[in-house]
């Protein structure tokens, strides 16, 4: 079978949407499929390339930021996945189109179904469905929702990546089933064997972003100035240089270290020297950082949000409720100054994503809904 991946974002740029694609590509092939991705182009990568079996074809952008790109830029790669997309599609046939994001890659793929009869299923991860990230999208998902729910209805299927999305997803569309299959993990990639586990380090990794919540998680640690503990924070964006100035006017510019953006390849040891994961994130779909955190077996301090509320609960970690500056701090407290509860809680985290989400499995998943996606 041959399938085609379509996603702004692959390694080496993007977020958790990009991993999630080269790990579904990766298992897939393994699985005997024939493989094959449209991406965007950036700085000098090849335009194409063989990735663990998968054929990658960068198509021309103008993207200049690895880490993250801009609505003119999403727009560019929608415009240059439909009209050349829509070439390689009538030249590969492939069986099936897993298509990420609604908008861009979805909508690309729906352009091509006038001109092409190929069923593709719409990987939903956050930012492309209305009512998430109001403060930083309401008006893109206004103008955009006519044609999200012509992409959504035409889709032989729709997939959200935790329960919460699909929730949010099902309000925004009723007539559409959405489904749910999760992101997940290289489990040996991110496996620690030992670590200390005191004092309390905490690590934050993320994009340094209104959405991530690290403006409250630093508020609240400035009230703990008499504990022990530090925090590294890994990932770069434009509230980075506010953060860094508030941490020096409460006087804990001593104990935070910003490390800035990390390639994927350096995360794994930097885990390897943490005993705490700390996620204040406002909006998530499922995200991969905390994956990584529980791979990684640590404990999770984060916010009752979607995505969040599928992967930690009281066995992990601790959930508190977003924008809850009390109930955070308090947690902070308790978790800081219990290393054994840190302890008890990081094994319990490895556990949980080596019983559900490693990534052989959710290929397993995908595998199971093209499979009736292509009966019908």
């Amino acid at each position: 079978m041959h399938i085609l991946i379509v996603n702004s974002e692959y390694p080496p740029i993007g977020g958790g949407a990009g991993n999630a694609s080269a790990h579904i590509a990766r298992e897939l092939v393994k699985a005997g499929n024939q493989v094959t991705v449209l991406t965007a182009g950036f700085a000098r990568l090849p335009r194409n390339e063989q990735d663990a079996g998968a054929r990658v074809l960068r198509l021309p952008g103008l993207r200049r930021k690895a880490d993250r790109s801009t609505p003119t830029e999403q727009t560019i790669f929608m415009i240059s996945a439909a009209v050349i997309g829509l070439f390689w599609a009538m030249r590969l046939k492939p069986s099936v189109v897993l298509a990420f994001f609604g908008v861009p890659g979805g909508a690309a793929v729906w352009f091509w179904n006038w001109f092409v009869n190929i069923p593709y299923i719409v990987c939903l991860r956050g930012g492309d469905v209305p009512g998430f990230r109001p403060y930083d999208f309401a008006s893109y998902h206004r103008a955009l929702s006519p044609l999200l729910r012509r992409v959504w209805r035409r889709a032989a299927a729709v997939v959200a990546n935790s329960a919460g999305l699909r929730d949010l997803a099902q309000r925004f569309e009723s007539d559409v089933d959405v489904k749910i299959i999760p992101n997940g993990v290289d489990l040996e990639k991110f496996a620690v064997r030992d670590r200390s586990w005191t004092p309390a380090h905490m690590l934050f990794v993320g994009r340094i972003v209104y959405q991530k919540g690290l403006d409250l998680l630093l508020e609240a640690l400035g009230n703990l100035k008499n504990q022990q503990w530090r925090l590294s924070v890994v990932g770069d964006g434009p509230s980075r240089p506010k953060l860094e100035a508030h941490v020096r006017t409460v006087g804990i510019e001593d104990r935070i270290t910003f490390l800035g953006w990390k390639s994927r390849s350096e995360l794994p040891e930097i885990f390897t020297h943490a005993n705490l994961f700390v996620y204040p994130s406002r909006h998530e779909g499922m995200p991969n950082a905390v994956l990584e955190a529980m791979a990684a077996g640590l404990p999770v301090l984060a916010t009752r949000i979607a995505g969040n509320e599928d992967l930690v609960n009281d066995e992990n970690g601790i959930l508190v409720d977003s924008e809850d500056m009390t109930g955070l701090q308090a947690a902070l407290e308790k978790i800081i100054h219990d290393a054994q509860m840190r302890k008890r809680m990081g094994a319990a985290s490895r556990k949980k994503v080596e019983e559900n989400y490693g990534w052989p499995r959710v290929a397993q998943e995908y595998m199971r809904l093209i499979a009736r996606v292509l009966v019908r």
